[in-house]
């Protein structure tokens, strides 16, 4: 059970209840009035509890679980144990997600400005908004409708952001648009300057940032990451991208829908991402590189030219994971014989 001095649970709801929300299927429709109170993961749950199993490496765990429903894929539905309700999907993780969210919905926005806020006059800042303490809010910077931006974060003169939008703690926002629904945790820095220079004899030369950061919708940016902007050109972030915490995005980088950076990702100057692009944790990318639709990025690779679509890509420099195995079976091998 989640701690409830953190998290507010909602419910109960009926197991036919939880199938229509996931879009799953009651294996047992019989048992479609049972109720569920809580969710859990399978070694914790108990018989009022839903869980999910997604990896096949728990399958030990699924079969001693005492959690009353859990959401499986048709597959391994003949190892659940005996009262266990089974609610099939081809993708369990994602509708135990669903489930998740309907008993811990996100926190209302209650309308209202803490009294040490600071607002100039002509921003724009709808009545039905949370502005928390000490915010401050620049010259005409724009919030959307219901939006919540939570203590000591700075909204830079001329920023708009749209509606719905969760802003946290201690986040600076300058020389940026963000779209609709997006959610930025604690410490978020977005549209600082480019690290732009010209190299001279007598020291590097500044170049003026004049570009900006666009946001799209239902993007959420981890604790701490930070978004520079444009040179010229604007940085942009795709709608529906995911980013992790300690992640860093140069200027005039692009990166299209839904991409997926893992914390401590870092991407060089005018790099672009196309859709659905993932990096994994601590990828680096040089700069000025185009990165294909769908492409996926081993933890820890290095990136240093452009990758086709649809390729995986391991290792530093980073080559096709194939190569990439292959590679490391031939060192292995050369060390075996070196042993011995």
């Amino acid at each position: 059970m989640a701690d409830p001095r953190f998290f507010d649970r909602a419910g109960p709801f009926t197991l036919e209840s939880l199938a229509a929300l996931s879009g799953a299927r009651l294996l047992n429709p019989q048992g479609s009035a049972r109720i569920f109170r809580d969710v859990g993961p399978l070694q914790s749950a108990g018989p009022e509890d839903v869980s999910f199993l997604e990896n096949r490496k728990y399958l030990e765990t699924f079969v001693r679980s005492r959690a009353g429903a859990v959401f499986v894929d048709e597959k391994v539905a003949g190892h659940a144990p005996p009262g266990m309700a089974l609610l099939v999907s081809a993708d369990p993780y994602r509708a135990y997600a669903l489930v998740a969210q309907a008993f811990y919905p996100a926190r209302p926005i209650i309308p209202g400005c803490a009294p040490s806020a600071v607002i100039d006059p002509t921003a724009i800042v709808p009545e039905d908004c949370d502005v928390g303490p000490n915010v401050v809010i620049e010259q005409g910077a724009r919030l959307g409708r219901r939006c919540r931006v939570e203590a000591n974060t700075v909204i830079a003169a001329g920023v708009e952001v749209g509606d719905d939008c969760r802003i946290g703690p201690n986040v600076t926002l300058s020389h940026c648009v963000i779209g609709s629904r997006v959610v930025l945790h604690p410490g978020v820095r977005i549209g600082q300057e480019g690290f732009g220079f010209a190299p001279d004899p007598s020291g590097p030369v500044k170049v003026p940032q004049l570009g900006r950061v666009l946001i799209g919708d239902d993007v959420d940016i981890g604790a701490n990451t930070t978004i520079d902007r444009g040179s010229g050109p604007d940085t942009v972030i795709g709608p529906g991208s995911m980013i992790d915490n300690l992640v860093q995005i140069g200027h005039n980088v692009i990166l299209g829908r839904c991409c997926i950076l893992a914390g401590q990702v870092g991407i060089s100057g005018s790099t672009r991402l196309d859709d659905f692009v993932m990096v994994g944790g601590q990828g680096g990318l040089a700069g000025h590189l185009h990165i294909g639709s769908g492409v996926r990025i081993a933890a820890k690779s290095g990136i240093m030219r452009d990758i086709p679509a649809g390729e995986t890509v391991c290792g530093s420099p980073a080559v096709p994971l194939t190569e990439f195995m292959r590679q490391t079976a031939v060192l292995q091998r050369l060390a075996r014989k070196k042993d011995k």
